[in-house]
């Protein structure tokens, strides 16, 4: 299955934020979305998701316009992890995750013991287990953001759409996001995530999408497009783009700034 936007314009209120975007996302893969603040990573995703309407083309679902999908069906396929995690009431664990059961519930029905069973399965497979009866208002942002992966699992998609997942995350909850990541890519996901952090896109070894004056401005696998000359445009620093060993003495790529 294939999460498309063909000659798309995206914007609002007739202005538009990105001009000529085509973009092909597939199951099994992970594409990072670079760019500096504004250039239109939320609006892209604000348009796949169908919260915006698009100025010109279309997104596409399996070949078939977003428009003739409903959105009950449309949220079974897609999910989507904010970048905002605060909820207004303090609401256990497991109930957050159930939140994401809604998508196949009909209107007034109450989640049923497969979907309970659904919930738990993802709070086990993101090792949050020992969460489930916690008040969500009451755990730390990274226990936060791992409740807000595994509601988006409940949904039990295709595609995941990630708007900086890692965002005010200490370096150890970052590096256990990207894991999940990792793992979630391997179980046949598409994920589109946002990130600020070139790392990221290395770590998850991932395609790369590069937003830039209006355009999406480069794509391709992270070795050919994160350069030190890339970086230099987008964010007008001074980087370095470094080749190491691991500790299993495997090549791996790292950004340092040139201070």
């Amino acid at each position: 299955m294939e999460l498309e936007i063909r000659n798309a314009t995206l914007g609002y209120s007739g202005k538009a934020v990105l001009t000529d975007v085509n973009l092909t996302l597939s199951t099994g893969t992970t594409t990072c979305f670079l760019g500096k603040n504004g250039a239109g990573k939320t609006t892209l995703f604000r348009s796949l998701l169908g919260l915006v309407p698009l100025l010109g083309g279309d997104v596409l679902l399996d070949g078939r316009s977003i428009r003739r999908w409903g959105r009950r069906d449309y949220a079974r396929v897609v999910a989507y992890v904010p970048q905002a995690r605060a909820l207004a009431f303090p609401f256990p664990v497991r109930d957050v995750v159930l939140f994401g059961r809604t998508a196949h519930l009909s209107t007034f029905a109450y989640p049923r013991r497969k979907d309970r069973l659904i919930a738990d399965d993802c709070l086990e497979r993101l090792h949050i287990s020992h969460l489930s009866d916690r008040l969500f208002t009451r755990l730390s942002g990274g226990e936060q953001q791992m409740v807000i992966v595994a509601r988006a699992l409940a949904q039990q998609p295709t595609f995941l759409i990630m708007d900086e997942p890692t965002a005010s995350l200490d370096f150890g909850n970052q590096v256990k996001i990207i894991a999940q990541v990792n793992a979630l890519k391997d179980e046949s996901l598409g994920i589109l995530m946002a990130t600020h952090e070139p790392d990221h896109a290395f770590m998850c070894r991932a395609n790369v999408l590069v937003a830039h004056n209006g355009k999406l401005w480069k794509s391709g696998d992270c070795d050919s497009v994160i350069t030190d000359a890339m970086l230099k445009e987008i964010y007008d620093v001074n980087v370095c783009v470094c080749r190491m060993k691991d500790v299993n003495n495997r090549i791996i790529r790292t950004c340092l700034p040139v201070i």
